[in-house]
């Protein structure tokens, strides 16, 4: 099984960039979150795992550069499970998406 982690968080909620951060909290909480799931299941898996992270980029449209290049790796098999840590984190609040064209 090819797995993919995929990982976000709006540049609202994060500390990405405060002091000298590369990633957010949030980012390495979503991690550890998806990894304990991951060993807690029959998924469980020795292969890598790859991980497509979006640290500061919205929810409300899917023009985030990890989203689309984990799309595109979906499409070619290259991954076949994508594992996320709420829905929101791939399609960001719905009823705000349906008023923001």
């Amino acid at each position: 099984m090819k797995i993919a982690f995929y990982l976000r968080l709006s540049i609202a909620d994060g500390d990405l960039g405060k002091n000298n951060k590369d990633e957010s909290n949030s980012i390495e909480n979503q991690r550890i979150l998806l990894q304990n799931y991951l060993s807690s299941t029959e998924m469980c898996t020795d292969d890598e795992i790859a991980e497509y992270i979006d640290d500061g980029y919205s929810g409300l449209n899917f023009n985030r550069p990890a989203f689309q290049r984990m799309i595109e790796d979906a499409k070619i098999g290259k991954i076949d499970t994508i594992i996320v840590k709420t829905q929101g984190f791939v399609n960001g609040n719905i009823s705000e998406k349906d008023n923001n064209p």
